[in-house]
């Protein structure tokens, strides 16, 4: 009981480590270079307009929520916390160290370091069984909204990252246009977003990938073929978003049937 009580103080530390290195990187700035300013040099189409990236704030306030609810006492004894602890712990360390890779340009490093993150918020999901498993409503919210809106995140970063680091070491996209290759990718966070709506009715993961290509289209207004596709791809998240709620009822209307008649 004390280690898991350890883990989880640590873990709300973790959280407040994240929030004051994330702070500090551009205020410092770390490196002498904003976050900002490092994207802005790769001319890549899946990187949205700038003020997408506002949902970081969203995030931080998501994830104190969660570190001060999984520190309370009331929440010692939950064991589908217990499950995630060192995870989430892990979590951390690799998003503070991809902000470091980042601001001192190791790339190849950054991308590395994204995909233990994306790595460590998928098994944190799946743990969870966010979708699947039955909790409270407080649960809800500060639990699985918190890591559905995190991983929703960073599965479109992972893509932009890979994007920027293939144009950092000057890949030719093997004779294909950057415009279709950019198409190629929003079509599979589209299908990644279906996929999550159908099998977990994971609203909040469909509204960050929204939120993500709908960006891609602001700012890449002037490309019609990305612009169009971004706003192709907006619509159909939409659309599978509310096949999977519509699904999750009927499920649910059907259980509750079974049940009566019993």
């Amino acid at each position: 009981m004390k280690k898991f009580s350890a883990l989880r103080i640590l873990n709300l530390l973790g959280v407040a480590v994240v929030i004051l290195i994330n702070g500090l990187a551009n205020s410092l700035p770390l490196n002498n270079l904003t976050t900002g300013e490092i994207s802005d040099r790769f001319e890549v189409y899946f990187v949205p307009a700038g003020y997408v990236f506002s949902i970081w704030g969203l995030i931080y306030v998501a994830l104190i929520a969660f570190g001060i609810y999984q520190a309370a006492p009331s929440q010692r004894q939950n064991q589908r916390l217990d499950r995630i602890s060192y995870w989430f712990l892990l979590s951390c360390l690799a998003n503070i160290a991809w902000l470091f890779s980042w601001h001192y340009e190791q790339f190849l490093l950054s991308l590395i370091m994204m995909l233990f993150l994306l790595l460590s918020l998928v098994v944190i999901y799946l743990r969870l069984d966010i979708g699947r498993a039955r909790v409270s409503t407080a649960e809800t919210w500060f639990v699985n909204v918190p890591f559905s809106l995190y991983l929703g995140w960073i599965t479109v970063a992972t893509i932009a990252n890979v994007t920027s680091l293939l144009y950092f070491y000057g890949w030719d996209g093997w004779g294909i246009s950057p415009e279709v290759w950019t198409v190629i990718m929003l079509a599979a966070a589209g299908l990644i977003s279906a996929l999550m709506s159908l099998t977990r009715n994971d609203v909040v993961f469909s509204l960050v990938i929204v939120w993500a290509v709908t960006g891609i289209a602001v700012k890449h207004s002037d490309i019609p073929t990305v612009a169009n596709a971004a706003w192709l791809t907006a619509i159909f998240v939409l659309v599978m978003m509310v096949v999977g709620v519509l699904l999750s009822r009927r499920r649910v209307f059907q259980a509750g049937s079974g049940n009566s008649n019993i």
